[in-house]
Protein backbone atom coordinates (compact mmCIF):
# COMPACT_ATOMS: atom_id res chain seq x y z
CA UNK A 1 0.00 0.00 0.00
CA UNK A 2 1.42 3.56 -0.93
CA UNK A 3 2.23 5.98 1.88
CA UNK A 4 -0.66 8.08 0.93
CA UNK A 5 -3.16 5.15 1.14
CA UNK A 6 -1.78 4.53 4.65
CA UNK A 7 -2.26 7.97 5.94
CA UNK A 8 -5.84 7.83 4.47
CA UNK A 9 -6.62 4.43 5.82
CA UNK A 10 -5.31 5.89 9.37
CA UNK A 11 -7.48 8.85 8.83
CA UNK A 12 -10.51 6.87 7.96
CA UNK A 13 -9.83 4.65 10.98
CA UNK A 14 -9.47 7.74 13.47
CA UNK A 15 -12.85 8.77 11.89
CA UNK A 16 -14.41 5.15 12.50
CA UNK A 17 -12.90 5.67 16.60
CA UNK A 18 -14.09 9.00 16.83
CA UNK A 19 -17.55 8.07 15.53
CA UNK A 20 -17.74 5.24 18.19
CA UNK A 21 -16.96 6.93 20.93
CA UNK A 22 -19.14 10.23 20.07
CA UNK A 23 -22.12 7.79 19.72
CA UNK A 24 -21.29 6.28 23.22
CA UNK A 25 -20.54 9.90 24.63
CA UNK A 26 -24.47 10.61 23.46
CA UNK A 27 -26.02 7.81 25.08
CA UNK A 28 -23.66 7.89 28.54
CA UNK A 29 -22.66 11.61 28.69
CA UNK A 30 -25.35 13.98 27.78
CA UNK A 31 -28.21 14.81 29.31
CA UNK A 32 -29.43 17.62 26.93
CA UNK A 33 -31.98 15.95 24.72
CA UNK A 34 -30.91 17.77 22.20
CA UNK A 35 -27.34 17.94 22.28
CA UNK A 36 -28.03 14.25 22.45
CA UNK A 37 -29.77 13.96 19.23
CA UNK A 38 -26.88 16.58 17.35
CA UNK A 39 -24.26 14.05 18.82
CA UNK A 40 -26.24 10.78 17.47
CA UNK A 41 -26.77 12.58 14.33
CA UNK A 42 -23.05 13.38 13.68
CA UNK A 43 -22.20 9.88 15.22
CA UNK A 44 -24.10 8.37 12.44
CA UNK A 45 -22.74 10.05 9.45
CA UNK A 46 -19.04 10.00 10.87
CA UNK A 47 -19.15 6.31 11.31
CA UNK A 48 -20.97 6.04 7.75
CA UNK A 49 -18.38 8.00 6.03
CA UNK A 50 -15.23 6.56 7.28
CA UNK A 51 -16.39 3.29 5.98
CA UNK A 52 -16.89 5.30 2.81
CA UNK A 53 -13.59 6.34 3.28
CA UNK A 54 -12.34 3.08 3.74
CA UNK A 55 -13.46 1.71 0.91
CA UNK A 56 -12.63 4.62 -1.44
CA UNK A 57 -8.80 3.89 -0.06
CA UNK A 58 -8.92 -0.12 -0.96
CA UNK A 59 -10.56 0.89 -4.00
CA UNK A 60 -8.02 3.13 -5.25
CA UNK A 61 -5.35 0.35 -3.74
CA UNK A 62 -7.22 -2.18 -6.16
CA UNK A 63 -6.88 -0.26 -9.86
CA UNK A 64 -9.82 2.36 -9.36
CA UNK A 65 -7.19 5.63 -8.89
CA UNK A 66 -9.34 7.82 -9.09
CA UNK A 67 -11.59 6.41 -5.97
CA UNK A 68 -8.47 8.12 -4.21
CA UNK A 69 -10.35 11.21 -4.01
CA UNK A 70 -13.19 10.61 -2.45
CA UNK A 71 -11.35 9.60 0.53
CA UNK A 72 -9.81 12.84 1.66
CA UNK A 73 -13.23 14.42 0.83
CA UNK A 74 -15.27 11.90 3.13
CA UNK A 75 -12.80 12.98 5.76
CA UNK A 76 -13.55 16.70 5.18
CA UNK A 77 -17.28 15.82 5.62
CA UNK A 78 -16.52 14.79 8.55
CA UNK A 79 -14.58 17.59 9.97
CA UNK A 80 -17.35 19.51 8.80
CA UNK A 81 -20.13 18.00 9.05
CA UNK A 82 -20.28 16.13 12.38
CA UNK A 83 -17.40 18.31 14.16
CA UNK A 84 -19.69 21.27 13.66
CA UNK A 85 -23.14 18.77 15.41
CA UNK A 86 -20.37 17.87 18.14
CA UNK A 87 -19.32 21.42 18.79
CA UNK A 88 -23.38 22.61 18.58
CA UNK A 89 -23.97 19.46 21.38
CA UNK A 90 -20.98 21.15 23.63
CA UNK A 91 -22.74 24.77 23.47
CA UNK A 92 -20.84 26.51 20.54
CA UNK A 93 -22.51 29.28 19.45
CA UNK A 94 -25.39 28.56 16.78
CA UNK A 95 -23.39 30.51 14.01
CA UNK A 96 -21.37 27.16 14.08
CA UNK A 97 -24.13 25.31 12.32
CA UNK A 98 -23.62 27.41 8.98
CA UNK A 99 -20.61 24.81 8.20
CA UNK A 100 -22.57 21.64 8.51
CA UNK A 101 -24.02 21.98 4.91
CA UNK A 102 -20.58 22.35 3.46
CA UNK A 103 -19.51 18.73 5.21
CA UNK A 104 -22.92 17.93 3.26
CA UNK A 105 -21.68 19.04 0.03
CA UNK A 106 -18.03 17.17 0.66
CA UNK A 107 -20.11 13.93 1.56
CA UNK A 108 -22.02 14.59 -2.11
CA UNK A 109 -18.47 15.29 -3.77
CA UNK A 110 -16.78 12.02 -2.28
CA UNK A 111 -19.91 9.61 -3.62
CA UNK A 112 -19.62 11.62 -6.66
CA UNK A 113 -15.74 10.96 -7.24
CA UNK A 114 -16.47 7.06 -6.29
CA UNK A 115 -19.32 7.24 -9.00
CA UNK A 116 -16.61 8.71 -11.68
CA UNK A 117 -14.22 5.68 -10.21
CA UNK A 118 -16.62 3.21 -11.04
CA UNK A 119 -17.07 4.77 -14.52
CA UNK A 120 -14.25 5.68 -15.54
CA UNK A 121 -11.98 2.53 -14.39
CA UNK A 122 -8.71 2.20 -13.86
CA UNK A 123 -6.37 3.88 -16.55
CA UNK A 124 -6.00 1.98 -19.44
CA UNK A 125 -2.75 0.36 -19.76
CA UNK A 126 -0.81 1.18 -23.08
Amino acid sequence: MSSLGRILLALAALAGLGGVAFGAFAAHGLADPAGKELTRTGSAWETSQALAAVAAVVLAELGLRRARLAAPLFLVGVALFSGSLYALALGAPRGVGAVTPLGGLAFIAGWAMLILAAMLGPPKKP
